[in-house]
């Protein structure tokens, strides 16, 4: 019905003529159409033409905004020959892209395309100038960015804060139901939502917390004061401070003070009294954005500490906070430098680190027994141990965070020496040099991101491009159409294939071709390293015969196999950045370490960690700041971490930080 009302609209529209045409409305007419060829997919912010001319309003875009992007398409439009378009070539794939052909030619739907494409070649005036700065008043940035007022703990900010607090060190929230990952991290706002499994955790949690920190009396010394009623109360009042990260308020003074008092043993008293606050959702949630003045102090104490160390605030940061230091830009600097020189903000990068390249997958990857006997659970932590240890490296020694992408070394253990074919180094997780010739270079080099982008019996292009694409390039690749049949055709004896050949139908099927060839294109040219990640000249394939054919009645004798190997065609490309054509991990690094979208990236990704949520229009400016400040210091990540930090502090104060960490305005 939905598809027989378009082409009707379509038939009328045609008809209609030129008259017609001159008072057309694209939202009923073309964008419809652009829709259902779902060319939203790839020109969004986030997707794989982000860094072309077209992008579509948001999905709950009002008529006016979908007027103005409708006109907005004059940009691709040549008004002196107007069949020589863009934005009549491409969508037809009358020249190359990427989309393949999303509109037919001498289609019904091509035809509205022209109509709409000949209204736009007439636009003049007033009408062209607001069309052209279209796409400059929206880089601008529209609305404001909707944080949080308050943000639950997440499990290892549980962690860190209880050890903070109580001097605990048990790590209780690894036994709490697992958390989600919702936009690419476990800490987004949108799903932090309380289970009664997670809260039944929380009252276990409490009580045994509770019990321990005064188990053979205060032997965390979390009283400042002999056992005395007045003693209670400043117990109440310090402690109460620090575990809200805020004074509390009188009746909140009272309550607990009644607790204490009630109970004979002093002791017991304050047991009962750390017990409840740890059960209190002020303490649970943590303030992001206070909307009582009152609060703001602390509540930015809060987002600098948890922002930066994973964890509460400590003494010098609420001192910072009750002094009213934290409501200038000196006072935040000086803290954020302070922050980040204590070991507790590496506690943090690497739980950035952890979620961002998902160690997680890979501690949950299974590997074929039979093909990869040595890859075994001490395998995996190693290749997590050595992307950690590059990570932090890069970071904290100030280096090039691009080299994340092409440095010719990794940290390697011997489990790791086996798979990456060089000598066992006296150390584990020593630093050693990548062969010359075997291709391996950063991340991408390592077993880390090869063995999780793998099945358990061999690589597998497609999620080794999706991986690239959602996690370095921050581009969403969208699901695969419902009911589409994603099983690949069988490897037989009698027709051996690589998965390169096999993977063909994804381009030969339409619903599958656009965005296999995203995918795919750029798995492929990492085809040369398997399932765990060792190096292969060719695809080898086993093929044995069944067991009751060869084997004696004891099944004890080996089954006889065939070998077949097949030579890799390792050419590949990254659809939509220009000159990106590579054939080895080495190579793409290349090309994403000097790509503008690969380091905006790096700190989009890092903002939704810090901020806990995606980025929105509204936050366009400052990460197109933060980016400048990145790529201004080097790409030196502790620059990263400073500028966002104070961007979203004080978004209204457009300054950049110049290498020194000293500010400039803009």
């Amino acid at each position: 019905m939905e598809s027989f009302v378009l082409n009707r609209m379509i038939v009328l529209f045609v008809a209609g003529g030129a008259l017609w045409g001159q008072s057309a409305d694209f939202r009923t007419t073309l964008f419809p159409i652009l829709e259902k060829a779902n060319c939203r997919a790839c020109h969004n912010a986030d997707g794989v033409a982000s860094a072309t001319r077209l992008h579509f309003p948001a999905s709950d875009a009002d008529a006016d905004k979908i007027a103005a992007f409708g006109n907005s398409l004059v940009v691709l439009v040549d008004r002196q020959n107007l069949d020589a378009s863009l934005l009549l070539r491409k969508p037809t794939a009358r020249m190359p892209h990427t989309g393949g052909e999303r509109i037919k030619q001498n289609s019904p739907e091509e035809a509205v395309l022209k109509t709409w494409i000949r209204k736009l070649a007439q636009l003049s005036g007033a009408e062209l100038e607001t069309a052209l700065k279209y796409r400059e008043l929206e880089s601008e940035g529209g609305g404001e960015a909707e944080d949080a007022q308050l943000r639950r703990l997440t499990h290892s900010q549980y962690n860190h804060t209880v050890r903070d607090l109580l001097g605990d060190q048990t790590a209780p929230a690894m036994q709490f139901p697992p958390e989600d990952f919702v936009n690419g991290f476990l800490n987004q706002s949108r799903g932090q939502s309380l289970s009664p499994l997670l809260e039944e955790a929380y009252s276990n949690a409490a009580e045994k917390l509770a019990r321990s920190a005064f188990r053979g009396g205060d032997t965390h010394g979390l009283l400042s004061c002999k056992p005395t009623p007045e003693c209670g109360k400043q117990f109440v009042r310090e402690f109460g401070r620090k575990a809200f990260r805020r004074p509390l308020a009188p009746v909140e003074q009272q309550r607990y003070e009644s607790m204490l008092a009630n109970e004979p043993d002093f002791l017991k008293g304050a047991q009962l009294v750390v017990e409840a606050m740890l059960q209190s959702p002020n303490f649970l949630f943590w303030i992001n954005r206070a909307t009582d003045p009152k609060l703001k102090a602390w509540a930015t104490a809060s987002r600098l500490s948890y922002s930066v160390w994973d964890s509460m605030p400590d003494a010098e940061l609420f001192a910072a906070a009750e002094r009213g230091e934290l409501a200038t830009r000196q006072g935040v600097e000086k803290q954020v430098r302070r922050l980040l020189a204590d070991p507790r903000a590496h506690e943090s990068l690497d739980e950035f680190a952890s979620q961002w390249l998902r160690f997680d997958r890979l501690t949950t990857a299974s590997k074929d027994r039979r093909k990869f006997p040595y890859f075994t659970r001490e395998t995996a932590n190693a290749m997590i141990t050595e992307a950690r240890t590059f990570v932090s490296d890069l970071v904290w020694n100030d280096g090039n965070f691009m080299d994340l992408f092409t440095a010719n070394y990794g940290y390697v253990s011997p489990e790791l020496a086996r798979i990456y074919g060089v000598p066992a180094p006296a150390r584990d997780f020593e630093r050693v040099a990548f062969p010359a010739n075997s291709e391996r270079a950063g991340i991408l080099g390592q077993g880390l991101f090869l063995a999780l982008t793998a099945k358990p019996e061999d690589s597998s292009p497609t999620a080794r491009g999706l991986f690239v694409r959602e996690q370095f390039l921050c581009q969403h690749v969208p699901d695969p159409p419902p009911g589409v049949n994603t099983n690949l055709p069988p490897v037989t004896e009698a027709k051996p294939q690589t998965n390169r050949d096999r993977m063909s139908e994804h381009t030969t099927s339409a619903s599958c071709a656009t965005c296999h060839q995203l995918m795919d294109a750029v798995g492929f040219g990492l085809e040369k390293f398997d399932a765990v990640g060792a190096r292969r000249e060719q695809m080898v394939l086993e093929f044995r015969k069944k067991k009751d054919e060869d084997e004696d009645e004891d099944g004890k004798h080996p089954i006889p196999k065939r070998i077949i190997t097949l030579p890799l065609n390792t050419n590949a490309y990254v659809a939509g950045i220009p000159n990106s054509e590579f054939s080895s991990p080495q190579q793409l690094g290349a090309v994403l370490a000097k790509s503008s979208q690969c380091q905006e990236c790096v700190v989009k990704q890092y903002f939704r960690f810090q901020a806990g949520r995606s980025e929105t229009a509204a936050d366009g400016p400052l990460i197109r700041l933060v980016t400048d400040d990145f790529r201004n210091s080097g790409f030196r990540f502790k620059v990263l971490i400073s500028s966002l930090v104070l961007f979203r502090e004080f978004p209204q104060e457009k300054q950049r930080l110049d290498v020194a960490g000293n500010h400039q305005s803009r």
